[in-house]
């Protein structure tokens, strides 16, 4: 029985060792790049212009700053951000052409109407390598994307392999105890195994929950299982269903009105996005998050008739369970979900994940070495 236990443990061993081996640099890079853009927000915002907001008394209105952006020849006005403080600027969603996907922002102080187009910095570029990096190798996305989705899959079957690993041949609670910590009093390369060992078994739950979850974004057949599973279609950006009348008799509202609504509708404080009427959606689209909510992600959405009637409220905490989820699967993957809190660990976990094919290729030099002196 032990004789067989042992070739169990010797073939998961061979497995973890030569996938590693196989997949190091790839799941390095995409590892390494996803711990840079677990802070990507932040970087972006430290090396951005800022921009000083002073709140008084006068405050212009939405209408009036749109038509500013309009005459100024900035574009055609999609949408915009208001933040939760009085003294944040506007941030406006522009482009130049209506055909174009994302548009550019521009940032609006509501009590001057000041105007300050974003600019792209040195940061936005590095962080945007970074991004093709992680999902994409840099490559093309028909040959990159599958690329990383099959490296993912290979690292959850190290991470799983990896904990059976973790526990020692002999189950005794002194033995099992050491994979708990580092011993740094030890020589470099038991250092060293203990780095692999014990900071891959704190980082391996996160781990495993992000290649779960990161594999959305590599198949879709992937992503529609996982959804099937789930009960709830994930990445569904579609609007729930509703029909917006046509007609000349109806009066339409002003954009500060129908923001009056959407305040009025969800009465706390949070950051509130709209997305304004268009010849695709005749219809005001609201998203708004609670500064006081468990997480910052989490919106209500608010969908108005351009004659202020309101069409759908949808609250997050009023959704089902397994939509909360599916809803919930990018900020899950990078670590958004709680805020600063998860992102620091994210990082942590991510850091490690980037150690790991470094140290277990050391791991295993230091094993041929070995025996290449045992056999002289």
């Amino acid at each position: 029985m032990k004789k067989k236990t042992f070739r169990i443990r010797k073939f998961i061993n061979d497995i973890h060792l030569w996938l590693g081996l196989g997949s190091g640099i790839i799941l390095f890079l995409v590892c390494l790049s996803g711990t840079i853009l677990v802070f990507e927000e932040e970087i972006k915002s430290f090396f951005s212009e800022e921009i000083n907001v002073e709140a008084t008394s006068k405050k212009a209105t939405i209408e009036s700053l749109t038509q500013t952006l309009k005459t100024s020849n900035n574009g055609f006005v999609t949408g915009l951000t208001i933040p939760s403080t009085n003294n944040g600027a506007y941030e406006f969603f522009v482009k130049k052409d209506l055909k174009e996907r994302r548009g550019s922002q521009v940032l609006v102080n509501p009590y001057t109407s000041s105007i300050h187009k974003v600019e792209k910095t040195s940061a936005d570029a590095f962080l945007l390598t970074m991004f093709k990096l992680h999902r994409w190798l840099l490559f093309d996305t028909a040959i990159g994307r599958p690329i990383v989705g099959i490296a993912t899959i290979i690292f959850l079957v190290l991470a799983v392999s990896g904990i059976v690993l973790w526990f020692p041949k002999k189950l005794k609670w002194k033995n099992v105890k050491q994979g708990f910590k580092i011993k740094t009093s030890a020589n470099w390369k038991r250092i060293n195994h203990d780095l692999h060992n014990t900071l891959g078994f704190y980082a391996c739950f996160f781990i495993l929950i992000m290649g779960i979850t990161g594999l959305c974004w590599s198949f879709d057949g992937y992503k529609k299982g996982l959804g099937n599973l789930i009960g709830a279609e994930i990445f569904n950006r579609k609007p729930p269903g509703f029909k917006t009348e046509k007609t000349l008799k109806k009066k339409s509202i002003s954009i500060d009105e129908a923001i009056a609504i959407a305040n009025k509708t969800f009465n706390y404080n949070g950051e509130l996005s709209v997305s304004f009427p268009n010849k695709k959606n005749n219809y005001y689209m609201f998203r708004k998050t609670n500064d006081a909510h468990w997480s910052p992600v989490t919106t209500d959405n608010l969908y108005v008739d351009p004659s202020g009637a309101i069409l759908v409220v949808e609250r997050f905490e009023d959704k089902p369970l397994n939509t909360k989820i599916a809803s919930l699967i990018r900020p899950i993957h990078t670590g958004e979900i709680f805020g600063t809190l998860s992102k620091i660990i994210y990082f942590l976990a991510c850091l490690i994940a980037t150690s790991l094919p470094i140290t277990g290729t050391i791991i295993w030099l230091n094993k041929l070495k070995k025996k290449r002196k045992e056999n002289f």
